[in-house]
């Protein structure tokens, strides 16, 4: 075993964030898995320095049941003591005496910062260990070097160098559920509600939040408002309600400041609006409802994968390598050398206090400050420069999928913003065939951003059925650009338009794919639309399945997911809820494989853990059905415990959009609309639009960290069209990770290790796309 020998603390620090759980599951069940101890320290570092029952050794069990769980299963508290050098050298010796080297740190910049110090100091405590007599020199010499990896949890988002930190995504699921909840009320009452949410010096929160619901003001501590800012502010809010508006959102992060530096009130805003416009206004202090309730999925498997990866990183420091913390770049994991990260962290607070406010922003990262863009671009319409010659249309195409009406609604305020005609198609293909289609404006789409399924129609109806018709109507309505938003169709369909151009000049026009589907299996991204919705949606269902048969004992749950041929679904939900196996048609699977698993289940339940709960995709394979697995299962663990079949069909494509997935529609919307505007441009002569090159036709989507534009017509050639799915997926080194904390026997050899990389300007000025 690679880890044999060794020995792992795990604690929690500073502030509690959904998700560190997760972490903690991960990080002991994989130390255990490489043959290392794993001990837990109970209350952060108050739990180092007091020592005693606070340091636990921990088995695979310890971590049982914790995946779903918010805050901090082993508790977390602020220390003074660690503060000082007496308090570290009280630690320092509780750490030897369990012969614990290797510390991995769960917690904010501050928590982390401190773990650094005390490795940089761990040589001279020992030794003062030693003159003091506490422990003998030889003890001093095998423990001389102490190993660090951090985590950082934080519902802030507000360290530097990380794409998304513990907590974060969690924080923005509660806030958008109270935001949802509020617009019905405010509707009701016609009333405007000030909003103030989390972030003392970083406005992440408040800045996703706006973005995804739309909000009509933001204040933000990174980009201070411009003085005067009062008099725009009311004379914005008048317009929006004298445009038939019923209600106004003003979201403030609570370290909101103006330009002097005084902090902005959520109570001085409302002062405001009542005395100038005499709205009914109401002040909501979200508080501590944003770190609690359960982990979002995106936060159980981010917390899942770094917490793997810390235990790699101890596994392979030496004496020479800095203290690190692990991160997520795009969806790889990464190393990144602690103090860099603190240090741009420090950066952007010194560049608030100095009032160098557009140097705040760029030190947040690109990602942050093409929040804060999209954002100024799409809360409020500016008229276009000029009108442009060009009319776009906009349809969805496919099964319906959470995030598809936020790219409609800034796709079409993007192309308003450039001046097009902009039209809206219903019905898919199908409706462009019979002519439903509809000229738009502005407020057409206003308050589609948190609504589920698709508020256009959707119809899976492929364009070859109609062409003749399709052709007709993208003459007559004078069509030169076509978004269409949706799955599998979606790209099917604008292929067959491209290999009809031949055919039909009128085809020779510049065509875009978002993809939007639950099951996440069209090439050219590496998410798509929807699918975290669904995870979503699945994860809560296994949540509640997994609660009834812990009431039960001795049960087997086998849960059947959506996805067609596509195993993302029940992969990633598999490793959100701590399943105990999820079949896949990417993964093939014997019998041998299946009576594995029932054997594993067998062993589980002789154990205080008397649940199973097994995932199968709807077509993993053709004769190993849902109704086979139930059967198989029933009979091999007769007497030892019974199963269950639960099916969750169409409520996985239900429900209003996560955070992610609106913010994620509304970035993708805006950017396929840029890029085809410039196209157009390009393909724009004598009064007309004429594009038959192969990159006139895209499938726009996220691979790795940045957003890519695909012309389907490279991408025929990866993909499987008899499964509907591209021929390589980068989720399927994920299933490793789902078998691992699982407790199979798989060799570490394909185990990939993130890489170390550094934190610089430079870095941060790539866009991520969060």
């Amino acid at each position: 075993m690679a880890g044999a020998g060794m020995a792992i603390a795990v604690l929690t620090s500073g502030g509690d964030a959904q998700g560190m759980n997760a972490a903690v599951r991960a990080v002991t069940r994989m130390g255990i898995y490489v043959g290392a101890k794993v001990f837990l320290i109970y209350e952060g570092y108050e739990g180092l320095v007091e020592g005693g029952d606070n340091i636990k050794q921990a088995n695979w069990l310890s971590v049982s049941n914790i995946i779903q769980l918010g805050g901090t299963v082993i508790g977390s508290a602020r220390c003074k003591a660690f503060t000082t050098r007496a308090g570290r050298l009280r630690a320092a010796r509780n750490l030897v005496e369990h012969g614990i080297t290797n510390l991995c740190v769960i917690g904010g910049d501050g928590s982390l910062t401190g773990a650094d110090i005390f490795r940089s100091e761990w040589g001279g405590l020992l030794e003062e260990l030693v003159r003091d007599g506490q422990i003998s020199e030889e003890v001093a010499r095998e423990k001389c070097h102490l190993n660090i990896v951090g985590l950082v949890g934080s519902i802030d988002n507000d360290f530097c160098g990380t794409d998304m930190t513990i907590g974060t995504d969690s924080a923005l699921h509660r806030i958008m559920e109270v935001i949802d909840a509020i617009t019905t009320t405010a509707q009701s009452h016609q009333r405007t509600f000030v909003l103030e949410v989390m972030g003392r010096h970083c406005g992440y929160l408040a800045l996703v939040s706006g973005l995804a619901s739309g909000a009509d003001w933001l204040f933000i501590p990174e980009s201070p408002p411009e003085d005067g800012w009062e008099d725009l502010m009311c004379e914005r809010l008048g317009e929006t309600r004298s445009r038939g508006s019923r209600l106004n959102i003003i979201i403030i992060a609570e370290g909101a400041i103006d330009r002097s530096g005084k902090p902005i009130s959520s109570n001085y805003v409302k002062d405001l609006v009542v005395k100038r416009l005499g709205f009914d206004t109401r002040v909501t202090v979200l508080g501590h409802v944003q770190r609690g309730g359960t982990p979002s999925a995106f936060d159980r498997v981010l917390s899942s994968k770094m917490g793997m990866e810390a235990v790699m990183a101890l596994l392979e420091a030496t004496p020479d390598t800095p203290a690190c913390v692990v991160s997520l770049s795009g969806n790889q994991s990464v190393r990144l050398p602690l103090m860099e990260c603190v240090q741009v962290t420090k950066d952007v607070q010194k560049a608030m206090d100095e009032k160098r406010f557009d140097e705040a922003i760029q030190l947040r990262g690109r990602s942050f400050e093409n929040n804060w863009n999209i954002y100024k671009l799409l809360a409020h319409q500016k008229p276009a420069q000029e009108k442009s010659p060009f009319s776009l249309a906009i349809l969805n195409v496919g099964a319906p999928a959470a995030g598809m009406n936020a790219a409609v609604r800034s796709a079409v305020r993007i192309g308003i913003c450039q001046g097009h005609t902009v039209y809206v198609v219903n019905d898919g293909f199908e409706g462009l065939a019979k002519g439903q289609i509809r000229e738009v404006g502005w407020h057409d789409v206003a308050g589609w951003l948190g609504r589920g399924g698709s508020m256009l129609g959707t119809k899976r109806t492929l364009p070859k059925t109609c062409m003749e018709k399709i052709v007709e109507n993208v003459r007559k309505f004078n069509i030169q650009g076509l978004l269409v938003i949706g799955g599998f169709e979606a790209y099917e369909g604008v292929l067959q338009l491209v290999e009809a151009r031949g055919q039909y000049e009128e085809l020779c026009i510049i065509m875009c794919v978002i993809p939007a589907t639950i099951s996440n299996n069209v090439p050219g991204t590496d998410f798509s639309l929807g699918s975290d919705t669904a995870v979503n949606a699945a994860m809560e269902s296994c949540d509640r399945i997994k609660q009834s048969a812990s009431g039960t004992k001795r049960r087997v749950f086998i849960v059947e997911t959506m996805g067609g041929y596509c195993g993302y679904l029940s992969t990633v939900t598999g490793i959100a809820v701590g399943a105990d196996a999820a079949y896949v048609y990417e993964d093939p699977f014997t019998i041998h494989d299946l009576k594995a698993n029932v054997e594993h289940l067998t062993d589980k339940m002789k154990t205080d853990i008397q649940r199973g709960l097994v995932l199968r995709n709807e077509k993993c394979h053709e004769h190993y059905t849902t109704e086979f697995l139930y059967n198989l299962y029933s009979s091999e663990g007769k007497g030892i415990f019974d199963c269950r079949i639960n099916v969750l069909g169409h409520l996985q494509q239900g429900g209003a959009p996560t955070p992610f997935d609106r913010n994620y529609g509304t970035k993708l919307g805006v950017k396929a609309v840029l890029w085809m505007s410039e196209k157009l441009q390009e393909a724009y002569r004598k009064g007309r639009v004429f594009a038959n090159s192969g990159d006139s036709a895209c499938v726009i989507g996220l691979r790795k960290k940045v957003v890519a534009f695909s012309p389907v017509t490279e991408l025929k050639k990866v993909t499987d069209f008899e499964h509907r799915l591209p021929q390589e997926q980068w989720w399927l080194n994920l299933r490793l990770m789902l078998k691992m904390l699982a407790n199979y026997q798989i060799s570490l050899t394909e185990y990939i290790s993130g890489k170390m990389e550094h934190v610089t300007r430079r870095t941060l000025s790539i866009e991520k796309g969060f």
